[in-house]
């Protein structure tokens, strides 16, 4: 995330969606596509992580955790793509964390202060519960609703570049 997401960026409705994602989980319904599913992105993220139960295991946990906030799996890789290029160590200058670049104040305000946000878990769980929020502001428009994930509101120059890696390479076809 960019150093203009601010607190004030912030507010009641993201830090309950928070609260709340943070104790469910989810998984594939079709056992079948999701083999497809992880099998297909498995060979576009070899990029990116070598081995390949770690990226089945990644690939996992992400398609988890966007299904559970309702979002495509492609948009939130292509986001990964953009803020980290899937490095969960990944710090930015402005202090956000992980691979979705989650920044810290996110755990005052939602009262989980311990939480690690380089826990692979941890952080996207907040991400993919954060952009769906910021979706649900925007009543399902995309391109602001990734510009207030990433504190550009009124730009599209980072909307366009996540949309850009999901259509080219992240978009799954069943």
């Amino acid at each position: 995330m960019s150093p203009a997401f601010t607190m004030a960026d912030s507010n009641e409705g993201v830090a309950n969606a928070l609260k709340s994602a943070l104790e469910q989980s989810t998984s594939f319904e079709d056992p079948y596509m999701g083999q497809v599913w992880l099998a297909t992105m498995s060979q576009k993220l070899e990029r990116w992580v070598e081995d390949p139960e770690e990226r089945i295991t990644l690939l996992t946990k992400i398609h988890a955790e966007a299904t559970r906030a309702n979002l495509e799996p492609g948009l939130v890789l292509a986001l990964i793509q953009v803020e980290s290029a899937f490095n969960g160590y990944a710090i930015s200058s402005a202090g956000a964390r992980g691979m979705m670049q989650i920044m810290p104040f996110w755990k005052k305000e939602i009262g989980r202060e311990d939480d690690n946000l380089l826990n692979v878990d941890t952080n996207l769980r907040y991400g993919t519960t954060i952009l769906a929020h910021y979706i649900e502001i925007e009543k399902g428009r995309v391109i602001p609703a990734l510009a207030r994930y990433n504190g550009s509101k009124g730009q599209t120059w980072y909307p366009r570049r996540v949309l850009n890696y999901w259509y080219k390479y992240w978009r799954f076809d069943d």
